[in-house]
């Protein structure tokens, strides 16, 4: 374990100390104060092509953004869901990410605008990422991506932070009921549980997340506190793990999530389930996407890891 963040990462963290704290602004002001400082201002990153489309799903239109890689397909598909605590993000926010994915991991991203809380709390979001894996599986082809059939893999789905607890909830959603087959998972400091406690939460309390921020997404997220106790919501919930998809599960040492993530990692691990832990031990939360303007280097190492993984995993 590192003492200390990485130089950049305390940076951060002083800088996202400055004004009001995102989770006592009205949502609509708060997403606004994470568009400016998430969306890049600069060059994007190059992959082959970049369209929007609207899924169709569960009684709505999903937009989604698609990216493909340059190059000959077919390829499989990431189905990607974005961080910020289910209340804010978007496709526009996590446009970096998933250029950078879409390279280092030589697949189709699908990245999801899932609805958003408190005007859509718990199960919204997690019907979003569903209906978007069923269109991506069953449209595979179209998409230029491998038939999700038979003994080759093609479809992963995978998330940070919320995006990530939603994407793990998506495995078991689908384990459950009916598909569809997922061949891996990518969980990018997950949050996992809603009962249990894990000393990361107080150790790093503050270091960009901090109690509060937790707090109130949760409140808003949850329109009922008894969702958290669905395994769909928080996937260490859950009574049984077995038979979910392979998993890369990323964690950041100065992380309130840090804690959970690991103890997902090892319950997946100990339920038969292949698993490779990552952790960047001098990383915060967010490190992830800090791509585009004022590149973090473990973040870009984090995303070629993941892209290996994935590479590894579907066959590219």
């Amino acid at each position: 374990m590192a003492d200390e963040p990485a130089p950049e990462a305390r940076a951060f963290i002083e800088l996202a100390a400055q004004g009001p704290a995102l989770h006592t602004l009205p949502p609509a002001a708060a997403r606004e104060r994470h568009r400016e400082r998430a969306v890049p201002s600069g060059d994007r990153e190059p992959v082959g092509t970049v369209e929007d489309v609207v899924v169709r799903g569960d009684g709505h239109g999903v937009p989604v953004r698609v990216y493909t890689p340059a190059g000959d397909g077919p390829f499989p598909t990431l189905v990607w869901a974005h961080g910020g605590g289910w209340v804010l993000g978007d496709v526009d926010t996590e446009d970096a990410t998933a250029r950078a994915l879409t390279n280092a991991g030589g697949c189709v991203v699908v990245s999801v605008d899932y609805r958003l809380a408190p005007e859509h709390p718990f199960p919204a979001a997690l019907r979003d990422v569903v209906a978007v894996l069923r269109w991506a599986a069953a449209g595979a082809e179209p998409l230029g991506t491998e038939p999700v059939s038979g003994s080759r893999a093609g479809l992963a789905v995978g998330g940070a932070s919320a995006g990530a607890t939603l994407a793990a909830g998506a495995t078991l959603l689908a384990r459950d009921d009916g598909g569809p087959s997922i061949d891996y998972q990518v969980l990018v400091y997950p949050a996992t549980s809603y009962t249990q406690a894990f000393p990361s939460r107080d150790a790093y309390d503050g270091y960009f997340l901090s109690q509060g921020l937790l707090e109130s997404n949760l409140a808003q997220y949850l329109a009922d506190p008894l969702h958290g106790y669905n395994p769909l919501a928080f996937p260490l919930e859950a009574r049984r793990l077995d038979g979910l998809p392979p998993a890369t599960v990323v964690t950041a040492g100065f992380d309130m999530l840090h804690d959970e993530g690991v103890a997902y990692a090892d319950a997946l691990a100990d339920a038969g389930v292949s698993v490779r832990h990552r952790d960047y031990d001098d990383m915060v939360h967010t490190f992830f996407g800090k791509l585009g303007d004022g590149e973090w280097a473990r973040a870009r190492e984090a995303v070629d890891d993941v892209g290996d993984d994935l590479r590894d995993a579907l066959g590219r």
